[in-house]
């Protein structure tokens, strides 16, 4: 099954389907990772922060898969955004990824309220990791409109892509908008909003009309309008499951249906960008 590619705006592409590796247990990344491979992803999505990439390493290394046919994310810690510990830090990620390239690099979070609100410096240094070919593109995540604008403003460079919460029950359109106007490609996080969909009546109407399970409806939606999503799943089986949505689409109907799930700011998962502030120890 060919998994589209969707073109970035440095000329590069990305699988529009990929695997999540956020919450796996390093102690089970490597079987995990080693199952979607087998189901066929090869677009791994890890960070710093999950502290599980020598584990994803492993299992890429384990599977013989050529490395021109995997597309690897990883993404900057949140205590590492000043210029020498974003150098630093990433060359300890392809240390632990046993990889001599990464494809994608994103400033994970962009602590406005942190570091003088220097963000811009980060980005600077973000993008110099590109010049000796062992990046091959960055991007940010969780950026809103406005920190994005800065960036660009400041920079002349657009980040590939944006991973911010997108879910039916919050569509982020703000922050899609956004992403658009620079010419970033949105990457969803939380793209079945971490199993709520499952329980979802409407979701699950859809689900029964079309034949497929809650999760493959809405990785189809995701699919539709655009966006690149990673589900994660520690069941070989799901993953499984998530990587059949090809073989169908979703109505006109069907999709306004899950559009209209949308609570705004209520449906929200994770942390508000502009105020979240954690920085591990």
């Amino acid at each position: 099954m060919t998994v589209p590619s969707i073109p970035l705006n440095d000329g590069t592409s990305i699988p529009q389907l990929g695997f999540g590796t956020f919450q796996v247990p390093p102690e089970d990344t490597e079987k995990v990772v080693t199952a979607a491979l087998e189901a066929g992803y090869r677009h791994i999505d890890t960070a710093q922060m999950y502290g599980n990439e020598a584990e994803v390493g492993a299992a890429i290394a384990a599977s013989g898969i050529p490395r021109d046919e995997l597309y690897v994310t990883t993404k900057l810690n949140n205590n590492s955004h000043a210029t020498d510990d974003v150098r630093r830090t990433f060359d300890e990620s392809l240390a632990k990824l046993g990889l001599d390239h990464v494809d994608l690099f994103l400033i994970h979070w962009p602590l406005p309220t942190r570091y003088d609100g220097d963000y811009v410096s980060t980005w600077e240094a973000m993008l110099a990791l590109r010049e000796d070919g062992r990046l091959r593109s960055a991007g940010v995540s969780n950026f809103q409109p406005a920190h994005l604008e800065r960036i660009v403003e400041a920079t002349g460079t657009a980040p590939v892509v944006n991973q911010i919460e997108v879910h039916p029950f919050f569509a982020n359109e703000a922050a899609r908008s956004g992403s658009a106007a620079v010419d970033a490609r949105v990457e969803a996080w939380a793209p079945i909003a971490q199993g709520k969909v499952l329980d979802d009546p409407t979701i699950a109407k859809v689900a029964e009309e079309t034949g497929k399970s809650a999760s493959q409806v809405t990785l189809r939606w995701h699919l539709q309008r655009g966006d690149i999503v990673f589900p994660k799943t520690m069941s070989a089986e799901r993953a499984a499951q998530n990587f059949d949505v090809f073989d169908f689409e979703l109505s006109a109907d069907q999709m306004a249906t899950i559009d209209g799930l949308d609570q705004g700011a209520e449906g929200r998962i994770g942390p508000d960008p502009d105020t979240m502030d954690w920085i591990p120890d």
